[in-house]
């Protein structure tokens, strides 16, 4: 069930953090949708009926969503002439868990970033994207069944963190004249400057987050990806302070690559989570060449943008990705592509992000099952050659389906999955 206004729904209950169990979960859980700009509204109308389906067929009608819109993007600018309202990120607070279709950006000039808005204000400082091969995907690799990997990509710092001004403003000329003045520093007097903030406050947490996700899920390898060989006091830093976070916090469970080629023959021991690192430019060779090297990935914000797009393209693109950016007290689930606004109420493109991104919604909750199911499905739905048209003109012989074809492709695979 839905409700549209900015009330929270009755019938529903509100999600509760438990400081030993993290979060608790009611069997009729309140959770936020943002419907998103350009084609965010078709690829929420097709995955909302298959999250519905998911939840009651395993749950045997025990749980429900009650689904609580939150204004955002184009659309509540038209209603309350905000791109995002106070009031909506005070929603996402109360509703912990939130999915999202892909909200507009401009390119240049124009309103910031609400996606980095985001971020920023609910402090959701790990953007977390599960790199997985479907099965019957068309992929420009030979081998994308190799690549299972997931990226821990810090979300508040870098360049993201929008510290710039415009070339030949009076604030960049100050800057300028700083640089010039005070650190010898010379720049060209009409750039346009930015700064990189780096933190080990901000380093230390992501990193943190990723060998726990490591630890709870059984994977044995964690990489911090970065170029501290040129930038040696901002992602070289991120480098030292999450080997320094992994002595602190981790000591019986981390192991060094040095540590594990001079004890352990470069085998990583039972019980033991390997903490490495790589150059960036080097790693997108290692993701081509070497995928099955690699489980978890840990990086800053830029890198963390490049390599995750460069990964999904290797198991079928953005529109096969799934993502979410967490914090410790709020989770906003989203589709990782743009808003593609010349197919905009075409019912055309394809759902499977906004679809993957609801199984990891609800596998974030504990609704395993659900979320399984949901997988499973969208994989057996592209294997029979049912799907949209950016997967049909790769595959020979597809049966090309709508954007709200697909989702319904999906729940009789759901339902035939069950039934076997």
């Amino acid at each position: 069930m839905t409700n549209h206004s900015s009330e929270a729904p009755s019938h529903g209950q509100w999600i509760r953090i438990d400081s030993d169990l993290g979060l608790d979960v009611p069997d009729n859980p309140i959770i936020g949708f943002i419907e998103g700009d350009g084609v965010g509204p078709d690829i929420w109308a097709a995955a909302r009926p298959v999250f519905d389906s998911a939840v009651k067929t395993v749950s045997r009608g025990a749980r429900e969503i009650a689904w609580w819109e939150i204004p955002a993007g184009e659309k509540s600018f038209r209603d309350t002439e905000e791109y995002l309202p106070a009031s909506s990120l005070q929603a996402i607070n109360k509703a912990l868990v939130v999915i999202k279709g892909p909200l507009t950006t401009p390119v240049g000039g124009g309103f910031r970033s609400l996606n980095v808005t985001l971020r920023k204000e609910l402090d959701l400082y790990a953007c977390i994207r599960p790199i997985r091969y479907l099965p019957g995907t068309p992929s420009p690799v030979v081998r994308p069944e190799l690549v299972d990997m997931v990226i821990f990509r810090e979300n508040t710092e870098d360049v993201y963190a929008g510290i710039e001004w415009k070339s030949g403003s009076d604030d960049a000329a100050r800057v300028i004249r700083f640089l010039r003045d005070e650190m010898g520093v010379t720049v060209d007097p009409f750039s346009g400057i930015g700064i990189k903030p780096m933190s080990p406050g901000a380093t230390k947490r992501l990193v943190r987050r990723s060998i726990r996700f490591a630890v709870e899920n059984g994977k044995k390898k964690v990489t911090m990806v970065h170029k501290g060989n040129i930038m040696k006091f901002t992602e070289g830093a991120f480098r030292d302070w999450g080997y320094e976070l992994a002595r602190e916090e981790f000591p019986d469970a981390v192991i060094s690559e040095e540590h594990l080629w001079t004890h352990h023959g470069g085998v990583i021991p039972d019980g033991k989570i390997l903490l490495n690192d790589r150059i960036a430019d080097a790693m997108f060779q290692q993701v081509l060449l070497r995928p099955s090297e690699y489980e978890v990935l840990a990086m800053p914000n830029l890198n963390g943008d490049y390599l995750s797009d460069a990964l999904a393209a290797q198991v079928g693109g953005l529109g096969m990705a799934p993502g979410a950016n967490v914090g410790d007290r709020c989770a906003v689930f989203e589709a990782t592509h743009g808003s593609a606004p010349k197919y905009a109420g075409l019912d055309k493109v394809n759902p499977s992000s906004m679809l993957l991104s609801g199984a990891m919604m609800l596998r974030h909750m504990g609704w395993n099952d659900a979320a399984d199911l949901i997988v499973s499905a969208v994989s057996s739905t592209i294997q029979s050659g049912t799907v949209t048209y950016d997967l049909a003109r790769l595959m020979p012989g597809a049966r090309e389906v709508s954007c709200s074809g697909f989702a319904r492709a999906v729940i009789e695979r759901m339902n035939l999955i069950l039934t076997y």
